[in-house]
């Protein structure tokens, strides 16, 4: 419907637009190409059929397009088919045992031939005698350890014997204090004290004369393992007493 007045459009322009015959005539020269009437015709032809023909054949072109094939849903419901039974087990028959079939076969002789031995054939060995049976008599006793070293304690020596008894405290001394110092001494291979320690006291007094007295004068003969000196401790008691001059 939108073809018609654009076709008559165009036919109708050329009319519209054509000057009146005067004015195109002083116009244009006297020897160009619309300059006679002949020529009028085709050109009007030329203008006018060309553009319609391009419109004709745009309009005449087919400008629908089909649509495509539309699907339809497929509605259906699912049938649930009983599972097929498993196939029986196959039979396997006996196996029946292939005839052997008697052939022609060549005999390789040995390298070395051998002698076959008959069923009974014994191989000779040594001869094995059982001997009496030998009595082992009493269990041997085990053999006892060697005895370890024998140990000597360490003792006073005589040669400083009177070198032992410590000085009385004088407060104790002025006070009428006696009492007991008991301590511990280590004894090393020189038979000197490198060590005092205190097991009891009547007094931190008697305790302090008397570590002074070990380590400054006391002496011993060391103890001995075996001949070989070695450190060792030793309880002493010292006594504490005021005598009457």
């Amino acid at each position: 419907m939108t073809l018609i007045p654009l076709i008559s459009a165009i036919v109708a322009a050329p009319e519209a637009t054509t000057a009146p015959a005067g004015a195109h005539q002083a116009l244009q020269p006297r020897n160009s190409y619309g300059a006679g009437n002949r020529h009028r015709p085709v050109a009007a032809v030329l203008a006018v059929g060309l553009p319609a023909a391009l419109v004709v054949a745009v309009a005449l072109s087919p400008m629908v397009v089909e649509p495509g094939p539309r699907t339809i849903p497929l509605i259906g419901t699912i049938i649930e088919l009983p599972k097929p039974p498993p196939p029986p087990p196959e039979v396997i028959e006996d196996a029946q045992p292939t005839p052997k079939t008697s052939s022609a076969s060549d005999t390789v002789e040995p390298l070395v031939k051998t002698v076959p031995l008959a069923p009974d054939y014994v191989q000779p060995g040594p001869v094995i005698v059982d001997l009496p049976r030998v009595d082992p008599g009493p269990p041997v006793k085990p053999v006892d350890p060697p005895a370890p070293p024998k140990l000597v304690l360490a003792d006073i020596d005589p040669r400083f014997a009177d070198a032992f008894q410590p000085e009385y405290p004088a407060r104790e001394q002025r006070g009428g204090i006696e009492g007991v110092a008991k301590v511990r001494v280590l004894i090393g291979t020189d038979g000197r004290v490198k060590a005092v320690e205190l097991i009891s006291a009547d007094s931190p007094a008697f305790f302090e004369a008397t570590k002074r007295r070990a380590l400054a004068k006391w002496r011993f003969k060391p103890a001995t393992r075996g001949g070989v000196a070695e450190e060792s401790w030793k309880v002493m008691t010292v006594r504490f007493e005021i005598r009457n001059a």
